[in-house]
């Protein structure tokens, strides 16, 4: 999917929401667990009351992986229904990875060539070489950390350096790179006091913004410093809408859940 795709459904949608699907066995309701994939049917359902409704979906591989072969089949059968059933929404590997060379580019090729993914997020903490060959996919988008909303950003993100925080010197950096037009990044919602910051450096480029509903994230905040001439945000929501129930009507309660911050955006757009 293209950038200019994407915002095309962003207009169309009236919303820029990305529903992260982060499957954990032992919060979804109990009578799925008697499916033969109780992961994939809870996704499933979610994504037939919840479509309309958001522009992403992404699931975070780690809530796949810890199930093992069954779970990454899963994902599989996760990212196909949405590419069959819904092909003009874009999708997240949320998998964060993050090596040199040979592995980046086999990483590339799991996430953007065997499971069809749009977009993978990336650590850059090992430079260029470990992102470059993701950014190398045609009308692929790798999704680079940059200030992220755990607690533990503040161990090295915002440590200064030579007069500057680490990660504006990331994202300065990562402009330099060859198909940097295919970059986006994550900033947390929870710090939006310094969305202005890197909207000086990159004011074109799409967000993928975490931490908003669960995490205390302000989505007017995020919107106000955040936002460009076109959007440039997707805003994240995982459980808050996925496990606003755990009886039969959870796929209800999470389209409703998804409804709520759908409406904020659409009156934040017009």
């Amino acid at each position: 999917m293209t950038t200019n795709q994407l915002v095309e459904q962003i207009k169309k949608k009236k919303s820029f929401l990305c529903i992260g699907l982060d499957v954990d066995l032992n919060k979804i309701p109990k009578y799925l667990l008697n499916e033969d994939d109780p992961i994939f049917a809870f996704n499933k359902a979610i994504i037939d009351a919840t479509h309309h409704l958001c522009v992403a979906y992404k699931p975070n591989t780690a809530f796949y992986e810890a199930y093992g072969i069954k779970g990454w089949q899963a994902l599989k059968k996760t990212i196909n229904y949405i590419n069959e059933k819904h092909p003009e929404i874009f999708t997240i590997a949320d998998a964060k990875r993050g090596d040199i060379g040979n592995t980046s580019t086999m990483y590339a090729k799991a996430f953007f060539e065997d499971l069809a993914f749009d977009s993978v997020t990336v650590a850059p903490y090992m430079g260029k070489d470990s992102v470059e060959p993701f950014l190398a996919f045609e009308d692929k988008h790798t999704i680079m950390l940059a200030l992220t909303s755990n607690e533990g950003a503040f161990d090295f993100q915002t440590k200064n350096i030579d007069g500057k925080e680490v990660y504006k010197h990331v994202l300065e950096t990562s402009k330099s790179w060859k198909n940097a037009e295919n970059l986006m990044y994550v900033v947390g919602a929870t710090k939006a006091e310094y969305l202005a910051d890197i909207r000086n450096i990159i004011p074109d480029s799409f967000l993928l913004v975490p931490g908003v509903g669960a995490q205390g994230g302000n989505l007017q905040d995020v919107c106000k410093y955040g936002m460009n001439d076109t959007v440039g945000l997707l805003i994240n929501s995982s459980r808050g809408i996925i496990y606003a129930s755990s009886d039969t009507d959870f796929a209800e309660a999470a389209a409703k859940k998804s409804e709520v911050l759908q409406k904020e955006m659409e009156a934040i757009l017009s």
